[in-house]
């Protein structure tokens, strides 16, 4: 694994500047692409202001909504309904109210054993193979226009993390992680970095004075998860002026 050294910094001044330019390259991208548009979202707090503003107008009225089809890069395998579920999260804030309920994907959490995320990542890849046509991906051909994602005070992202055997992994495409290093202590599936690299951009919300330190450490070049995401098209990495390493020399 090697560490992303060409992802564009862009700062930012706070979150509600943070959602405001995540969402212009959301936009941006969807604007980008006159057919079938995939997005893949994240969970965690980071991109909560970035739903809540697209559930407003002008971003609303913006979003071609028909032809948009929104996935989601990792989940808790807890039920579609619990407080902790990622993709509820963006149900609940904005897509239940405007986008069409078969364009919503949710990686499955209601399996027969609720305590074998693996599962739900064999549904899950299915799904994403499916709607891409075919089982193997092409780096001509990405499979999202956007991923979003977030960096976890361990630098982990999406829920891959340092030192698990799922950040090797080349084959599959969504694999099921037993055990976070984090809170919530839950079962999770996650797309696998090739997947998640696959895509035109991949766009990085980081904010707040505890995601410093991390983000030194990212930024030196340490081999973390975030560092190990290198899509194959852009990198960008929106950070706010909390978040920034002292004397980040950046945009």
């Amino acid at each position: 694994m090697a560490a992303n050294d060409n992802r564009q910094v862009i700062a930012v001044a706070d979150r509600a500047a943070m959602a405001a330019t995540a969402a212009e390259h959301l936009l941006a991208r969807m604007a980008a692409n006159s057919g079938r548009v995939a997005i893949c979202l994240t969970g965690g707090s980071s991109p909560k202001q970035l739903y809540q503003l697209l559930a407003t107008d002008p971003y609303r009225s913006r979003i071609p909504w028909q032809r948009v089809h929104w996935f989601i890069g990792d989940e808790r395998f807890v039920p579609a309904d619990d407080p902790l579920n990622n993709m509820g999260m963006a149900r609940t804030i904005f897509l239940n109210q405007y986008a069409p309920t078969a364009n919503i994907h949710p990686i499955p959490t209601a399996t027969a054993d609720p305590a074998d995320p693996d599962r739900g990542a064999a549904l899950y890849e299915q799904e994403l193979q499916s709607f891409y046509g075919a089982d193997t991906l092409d780096l001509a051909r990405p499979l999202f226009d956007l991923v979003l994602m977030g960096v976890g005070p361990d630098g982990h992202t999406a829920s891959l993390f340092p030192d698990d055997p799922a950040l090797d992994e080349t084959a599959r495409w969504v694999v099921g992680v037993p055990r976070a290093n984090v809170e919530p202590f839950v079962p999770r599936v996650t797309l696998t970095l090739p997947t998640l690299a696959s895509c035109h951009e991949m766009l990085f919300e980081v904010s707040g004075r505890d995601k410093r330190a991390i983000l030194t450490r990212l930024f030196a070049g340490e081999n973390l998860p975030a560092n190990c995401a290198q899509p194959s098209g852009e990198a960008v990495w929106l950070v706010d002026r909390e978040a920034l390493p002292e004397n980040f020399g950046g945009q």
